[in-house]
């Protein structure tokens, strides 16, 4: 079972969307899919109320229980593939591999996935993850 890690900045937006969409779409339940920041800003925190509006909105199953955890070390070995949610995440991420799991590491689209805590836009993020969800799962089970 090929595993999976969703990060963005906080693990508040974007990253939990993207782990929670995943898991809505992989109906085999063929992949292990979880999610982490690559801050500490928003640790413990649970999941963004825009977020949790969009997962009502379209019936997306989630974790109520689930909050903002940061990357770790160990999440490096543990995951296949690590899939930052924009440049500046995937950045981070070569910064914490130092150079030792950057091929692990992959942009989640191009352009990334624009941040709705920033821009307010939770319905454009659902879209454009459930998009790049929707690819990203056809590329890992092909594979």
């Amino acid at each position: 079972m090929k595993k999976v890690c969703f990060v963005c900045l906080g693990n508040i937006c974007r990253s939990p969307m993207a782990e929670f969409v995943m898991k809505h779409l992989d109906k085999k339940q063929e992949l292990w899919v979880e999610s982490r920041a690559t801050s500490t800003w928003e640790h413990g925190n649970p999941i963004h109320l825009g977020t949790q509006k969009i997962f009502q909105k379209y019936a997306i199953a989630y974790d109520k229980g689930k909050v903002s955890q940061s990357i770790s070390q160990s999440d490096f070995g543990t995951f296949d593939l690590i899939i930052g949610m924009d440049e500046q995440n995937v950045r981070d991420l070569r910064m914490f591999s130092n150079g030792r799991y950057d091929d692990k590491i992959a942009l989640f689209c191009d352009g990334g996935v624009p941040d709705p805590w920033y821009t307010g836009d939770f319905e454009e993020t659902y879209h454009l993850v459930t998009t790049g969800c929707a690819q990203w799962l056809n590329k890992i089970l092909g594979e």
